[in-house]
């Protein structure tokens, strides 16, 4: 009797095991998107036919107004060397160019879109600024990207993924944009070599939706890239605004598997201001972390994700950048900075300045922390070599398993005893946090709450002077 109790009380174990086991399985990151949580700063140029208009930039207006004379782009000193290399030295390690945007025009030789640089006089109708683009990120050791815009298209007559018109007519017309996006999609995707990103703006709609079938030709031809975003599939999503920040905390998890699966989902994200895209959700079962967009040029008033003449007011202050690595970086988002390349095909030397002194001020915050740690467990404790001011720490979690930790705090060891710095949830694969400058010999993360056993990859302290 007793050994029959004893095998059912053990079968019951292994089984509450497993159901327990089941209970912390949390959604595992990709290895693309595990690259670009590690890249942490990504940038996006933007570049139309419009950037050469003299005018300033309008997007509802772009949207539905084709350009007069697309002979007007000339960049007459193009040079993608000089633009990767400002990236660079911000700190960036992904950088995305515009393919395409709303206006139509393809920035690349294209065989299938016929409103492309083969019809401009500019380099005989021979450039290929996606081609250079690429050689220049993989000179400098920046991975690249692309940014595909097909939802407008001012010189098709696209709207939001449709074409104007109605009945056969538009039929017709849809079936051919369609298939001149699938066209298209091959062609970057094929010519190129690996790419790290592909950025289709506001989606890229579906078959579902009566739009283009993109997401077998992107994983014929570049499987170990980031995919954003389709009905189909979102590898990562908005944060929510365009200032360059998230709140904290914000999970890389999600409850969807995509941002446009359904009319539902839809309507529900632009809820309460969007907070859902901004915070994640940490049972969410899809792992799809967040991204903050701003461009550089987002200050007194503006907002250019495009070149307008006489607009350098509009550079944001370095403190504004720092803000705002603070605050998307440090809150568990990769930020993207917005870049202006200009008519004469450079970035203006006023933005080139502000980026190398960003890239500069990141450096002298982060490259040189008081002590530094990793391991796993509820417990990790960092000890100083001498008692020591610190005012700023870091903790990163091995998010190859996921983001595990739930809830947690922070203490520092003083003349009075362990004294807590901060008391919060989310980790993920960086926060940063900093505090009231405080004098301490130790330093002590507790895991109150986690999906499994923690697994800290950086826990490290810093004391930040100002400049």
């Amino acid at each position: 009797m007793y050994k029959i109790i004893s095998i059912a009380f053990f079968i019951l174990f292994i089984i509450n095991i497993g159901f327990s086991q089941n209970d912390t399985k949390v959604p595992l990151p990709r290895p693309a998107q595990i690259t670009w949580q590690n890249a942490e700063l990504a940038v996006v140029f933007h570049y139309d036919l419009h950037v050469f208009d003299g005018k300033k930039y309008q997007q509802s207006n772009n949207w539905i107004t084709p350009i007069p004379d697309y002979n007007i782009f000339n960049p007459v000193n193009l040079n993608t060397d000089q633009w990767v290399k400002a990236a660079k030295d911000a700190g960036a390690r992904v950088a995305i160019f515009t393919a395409s945007h709303e206006t139509g025009f393809s920035l690349y030789q294209s065989d299938v879109n016929p409103y492309c640089l083969k019809a401009v006089k500019w380099q005989d109708g021979k450039g290929d600024i996606v081609r250079d683009f690429v050689a220049s990120c993989r000179k400098y050791g920046v991975l690249p990207g692309l940014y595909i815009g097909i939802r407008f298209n001012s010189f098709f007559g696209v709207n939001s993924h449709k074409v104007n018109g109605g009945g056969e007519f538009a039929e017709n017309r849809q079936k051919y944009y369609n298939k001149m996006v699938e066209g298209m999609v091959q062609e970057l995707f094929s010519r190129y070599g690996d790419l790290s990103v592909v950025w289709f703006d506001g989606g890229a709609s579906g078959p579902d939706e009566g739009g283009p079938d993109i997401l077998p030709i992107f994983e014929k031809y570049q499987p170990g890239c980031l995919f954003y975003n389709n009905t189909q599939r979102s590898d990562m999503r908005w944060g929510g605004s365009e200032s360059g920040t998230v709140p904290y905390p914000c999970w890389g998890n999600f409850p969807f598997y995509s941002l446009t699966a359904s009319d539902s989902i839809k309507r529900a994200l632009p809820e309460n201001n969007f907070a859902l895209l901004k915070t994640g959700n940490s049972n969410g079962q899809y792992y799809m972390p967040a991204f903050s967009d701003a461009p550089l040029r987002s200050y007194n008033g503006h907002h250019d994700w495009f070149w307008n003449p006489h607009s350098e007011d509009g550079i944001l202050p370095l403190p504004n950048l720092v803000e705002m690595y603070y605050n998307s970086v440090g809150h568990n988002s990769t930020l993207i900075l917005g870049l202006t390349p200009d008519a004469t095909g450079l970035m203006p030397e006023a933005d080139v300045k502000r980026l190398q002194e960003f890239g500069k001020e990141i450096e002298r915050r982060f490259d040189q922390p008081v002590a530094s740690t990793s391991g796993s467990g509820n417990r990790i404790t960092l000890k100083l070599e001498h008692k020591q001011k610190i005012n700023q720490l870091v903790l990163m979690e091995q998010i190859e398993q996921g983001e595990l930790v739930r809830k947690c705090n922070i203490e520092g060891k003083t003349t009075k005893g362990w004294q807590s710095i901060f008391e919060g949830s989310s980790i993920g694969h960086k926060f940063i946090h900093r505090f009231e400058e405080i004098d301490v010999s130790a330093v002590r993360l507790n895991i109150l709450e986690s999906k499994g056993e923690p697994q800290i990859l950086d826990f490290s302290v810093y004391q930040v002077g100002n400049k």
